[in-house]
């Protein structure tokens, strides 16, 4: 995807050469530690006859940063949330640009009293959608109220305000989904997964939620003890957002 490699060709190059301290692979969530840390949804498919999902797995700690960056372009989803959280760890954040603030706090403001899609089922939707004129959540497991992923192409162009997981990056269908989204629109990508990166606004995103790690140390324990993002919050990690309006 080609964003992805635009946002890894922004990694310093000293930091690309890098070996990986560490690589933590969670129910939930996995984590790296390399310059700094990183965060990406833990996402995978695997069946007992089926190859090993990381087939170097065991020895990721002797792999150089940009090894490992790249493994977020592989059609296998688990090495691919490793090279997202591999990204994450390793890229500049200007933190001046950013904002304490979650997602969750922008969409309310952003999405009152419009049309808004959701994709991805998000703890916040329930409060959103008393918000809105409109919520359409999409879902790739639809949820009670949620609608399939297949319905994407449909609603998207309807909308306003639209809200994208970064774990659209991992599945590969993030291309697609800002394809679809109306220039007038207000776009945003969100989640642990998302990496604060300008790269988003040369294609058309005005808002990018992420996360910060403060504490890899930390992060790394919580995320091998099998943690939900609701207990990592404020343990170790920042909440963040930058806008284009800013860049």
């Amino acid at each position: 995807m080609k964003i992805i490699e635009d946002i890894i060709s922004t990694i310093e190059k000293s930091t690309q050469d890098i070996l990986v301290k560490e690589v933590r692979i969670g129910p939930f969530w996995t984590g790296v530690w390399s310059k700094y840390g990183g965060l990406a949804s833990t996402t995978f498919t695997h069946e007992p006859t089926m190859p090993p999902p990381i087939k170097e797995a065991g020895n990721l700690t002797q792999k150089s940063v940009l090894e490992l960056c790249n493994y977020a372009n592989s059609d296998c989803l688990l090495q691919a949330s490793v090279g997202m959280a591999t990204i994450n760890s390793a890229l500049e954040v200007d933190l001046n640009k950013c904002q304490n603030i979650n997602a969750a706090e922008v969409l309310y403001e952003k999405g009152k009293n419009k049309k808004v899609v959701v994709v991805g089922h998000f703890p916040f939707v329930n409060k959103l959608r008393e918000l809105t004129k409109e919520l359409w959540v999409v879902e790739r497991k639809p949820q009670s109220g949620d609608i399939p992923a297949s319905e994407a192409k449909r609603v998207i162009p309807q909308a306003d305000v639209i809200a994208i997981t970064g774990t659209a990056l991992i599945n590969g269908t993030m291309g697609e989904l800002l394809s679809w989204c109306p220039k007038e629109s207000i776009v945003m990508v969100l989640g642990a997964t998302t990496p604060l990166s300008p790269v988003w606004f040369d294609y058309g995103v005005d808002l990018v939620s992420g996360t910060r790690v403060t504490d890899p140390e930390l992060l790394l324990r919580l995320v091998s003890e099998g943690v939900v993002f609701k207990q990592i919050h404020g343990q170790g990690v920042k909440l963040l957002t930058i806008q284009k309006e800013n860049y």
